[in-house]
C-alpha cells in the first residue's frame, strides 16, 4: 500500500510539474531586465509598468471582464431555466434527447462553433463586435452552466415542492424560497465556470470579434506574433493571478455555503417544510 501510495503521490507531482512548470517559466522571466527568456539578468518591474500604462490594452482588459461577466450572468440565468424544463420532462427518452442537444457545444470543436456564429452573424446581418462576443459567449457557456446545475435538481427530493404547496406557498414562493436556495452550490458553479470559460475563450472570440473591438485572449495571439515580448508575460502573469483569485474566492464561498446548518434554517424551515 505504501509503494502504491508513493508512486500516486510522484504521478500527482509529475502532472502537477508538467502543467505549472510553462507558467512559472513565464512569471519568472517576467521580471527580468534582458528583455528575453533565455538568461536572468537583474530583477525589474518596467514590464508590468507598460502594461498598466497601456490604455488600449486597459480598454480590452475592461471589454473582456464585462463580455466575462455579463454573458455568465445571462448563460446562468438561462440554464436556470433550461435545468429546470430538463427535469421536469417526464419520458426518459425525451430527456437524454435533450441532454445530449445541450451537450453537442461543449463536445464540438471551438473552430467549427466559432465559423458557424461567423456564417450565422453575417446572415443576420449582427455587425461584428461586442454584440457577436456577447452572444456566442453566453451561447457555449449556457450549456456548462446547466451541467452544474441539473444534479443538483436531481438531488432536491421533490416532497419538499409538495410539502411546500400543501403549506399555501405559491408557485413563485417554491422557486425563490425552496428550489433556488437549494440548488444555489449549482448556481455559483455553473456561474463560475462560465466565466472561466469565457475568459479563457480564443478560438470561437478570434471568429466574431470585428474591427476596433478585441479581447485579452485575441490581444496577446496578435501581439505574440509579432514577436517575443516581456510585456506579454507580465499581462499573462496578472491574468493567472487574477484567476488564482477567483478560484480561491470560489472555494471559501463553497466552504462556507456548505457549512452545517441548525436543526431549522435553510429553505425548508423558511417555508415551514419539515426536514
Amino acid at each position: 500500500m505504501k509503494n502504491k501510495n508513493g508512486l500516486t503521490n510522484l504521478y500527482l507531482v509529475l502532472v502537477f510539474a508538467v502543467l505549472y512548470a510553462p507558467i512559472l517559466y513565464l512569471m519568472y522571466y517576467s521580471f527580468n531586465s534582458g528583455g528575453t527568456m533565455h538568461k536572468f539578468e537583474g530583477f525589474t518591474l518596467d514590464y508590468y509598468r507598460e502594461v498598466l500604462q497601456d490604455t488600449r490594452l486597459m480598454i480590452i482588459v475592461i471589454n473582456t471582464l464585462v463580455i466575462a461577466l455579463l454573458s455568465s450572468a445571462i448563460a446562468t440565468l438561462i440554464a436556470i431555466i433550461g435545468a429546470l424544463a430538463i427535469q421536469r420532462v417526464r419520458s426518459r427518452r425525451a430527456k437524454n434527447t435533450l441532454l445530449s442537444l445541450n451537450n453537442v457545444l461543449i463536445v464540438s470543436p471551438d473552430v467549427i462553433i466559432g465559423a458557424s456564429f461567423l456564417i450565422l452573424f453575417t446572415i443576420v446581418g449582427i455587425k461584428l463586435g461586442f454584440t457577436s462576443v456577447l452572444l456566442s459567449h453566453v451561447a457555449f457557456s449556457v450549456p456548462i452552466a446547466v451541467l452544474m446545475i441539473l444534479p443538483h435538481l436531481q438531488e432536491m427530493s421533490p416532497t419538499l415542492t409538495d410539502a411546500a404547496r400543501d403549506l399555501g406557498a405559491s408557485r413563485r414562493d417554491v422557486l425563490t424560497k425552496v428550489i433556488l436556495p437549494i440548488i444555489k452550490p449549482g448556481i455559483f458553479s455553473g456561474f463560475f465556470m462560465a466565466l472561466t470559460y469565457s475568459l479563457d475563450d480564443f478560438a470561437v472570440t478570434f471568429f466574431v470579434t470585428g474591427n476596433g473591438y478585441s479581447t485579452l485572449s485575441v490581444e496577446i495571439y496578435s501581439r505574440a506574433r509579432q514577436g517575443v515580448s516581456l510585456s506579454i508575460n507580465a499581462l499573462s502573469t496578472l491574468i493567472f493571478l487574477f484567476t488564482i483569485l477567483l478560484v480561491i474566492g470560489y472555494y471559501f464561498l463553497n466552504r462556507r455555503k456548505n457549512r452545517p446548518a441548525g436543526p431549522l434554517s435553510g429553505p425548508a424551515a423558511e417555508m415551514g417544510v419539515p426536514r
